[in-house]
């Protein structure tokens, strides 16, 4: 079972070798490395070449993250996928570990995923922490929760990513949701397993999704928008899917209020509707008085407490 170890670059000098170590670095045997550079400027195609031969690389003008994934998979003999951004790395044994719990069923599946490793850096530290997965039972209730991982966890079967035309080559951010999304239309098979392995790093606020809070949660709820019309057109929407939806609405509502509260409040009516009136936050996610409040009031009142409260708050731990 080959693999294909693909590894999109733009300006990542600072860390290209190592992710490109990391690949070659695997335990599983049978893999390929390719690298694409997506028009870089900085040092970053010298540090690929000094790979060479142990790696197929390839530079190209800049067209974007998605098209530089697009260009590998074209490339690629695997009949599995690795992708590995360039500024994150893979753990040994990850493929390894993932190709054995494939197994006999690997014929099944499509997609087989488990948790990232977010790994953390600021001006005096560096630390890491599992990032895990709350629905792992259903990639649905995972897809609209935001809970499916980034683009390094899985392993794709390269056929099931050509069979939806791979990534969506003009989608600013959200992508790799996006093609879950897309993927799970199609009726691919998505697998949970209990093993991680490829390491994120959050290094930098000027990432693609970021840098532009307001326009990521407008795209992150035009993907959950068309997840949910999706189900409801082929009764895939159980209770607690919705239930699982309509908490997310909310969570999301709460952020997007922040800088839209027009489209905040649309959304919350969307649910209530949906709901006939009945939607109340989560015990377990909101405190008491929000409920409260919520319940009395309305989310606009709930959300102008809570807002109250933050800047009290942010006063009382200026003194």
């Amino acid at each position: 079972m080959n693999v294909s170890i693909l590894i999109p670059c733009y300006n990542a000098e600072q860390w290209i070798g190592e992710a490109i170590e990391s690949a070659l670095g695997q335990t599983y045997p049978d893999t390929e490395v390719i690298v694409w550079d997506d028009g870089s400027t900085d040092e970053s195609p010298e540090i690929i070449a000094s790979h060479e031969p142990q790696i197929e690389w390839h530079r190209a003008p800049n067209q974007g993250g998605a098209a530089a994934r697009n260009r590998l998979l074209e490339r690629a003999s695997g009949t599995w996928i690795q992708y590995l951004d360039a500024d994150d790395y893979l753990e040994p044994n990850k493929i390894a570990q993932q190709v054995e719990i494939l197994g006999d069923a690997r014929e099944e599946i499509d997609v087989l995923y488990g948790p990232n490793t977010v790994q953390h850096h600021d001006d005096e530290a560096v630390w890491r922490e599992l990032d895990p997965i709350e629905y792992t039972e259903d990639p649905w209730a995972a897809l609209v929760t935001w809970d499916l991982p980034q683009t390094g966890s899985p392993l794709w079967r390269k056929r099931a990513l050509l069979d939806v035309d791979g990534w969506k080559e003009d989608q600013p951010v959200c992508q790799e949701h996006e093609l879950y999304l897309r993927l799970l239309m199609a009726g691919k098979n998505f697998q949970y397993a209990d093993a991680g392995g490829a390491v994120y790093r959050h290094w930098s606020e000027d990432t693609v999704c970021r840098s532009d809070q307001a326009r990521t949660k407008r795209h992150q709820v035009e993907i959950v928008r068309r997840a949910e019309k999706f189900m409801v057109a082929n009764n895939l929407m159980t209770r607690r899917r919705r239930t699982v939806l309509n908490n997310a609405y909310h969570s999301y509502s709460r952020m997007i209020w922040l800088f839209d509260r027009e489209r905040a409040t649309e959304l919350m009516q969307h649910v209530k509707r949906q709901t006939e009136g009945a939607f109340r936050p989560s015990k377990t996610r909101v405190p008491k008085l929000y409920r409260w409040t919520y319940a009395t009031l309305g989310f606009n009142a709930a959300e102008q407490a809570a807002a109250l409260k933050r800047k009290a708050s942010s006063l009382i731990s200026g003194l």
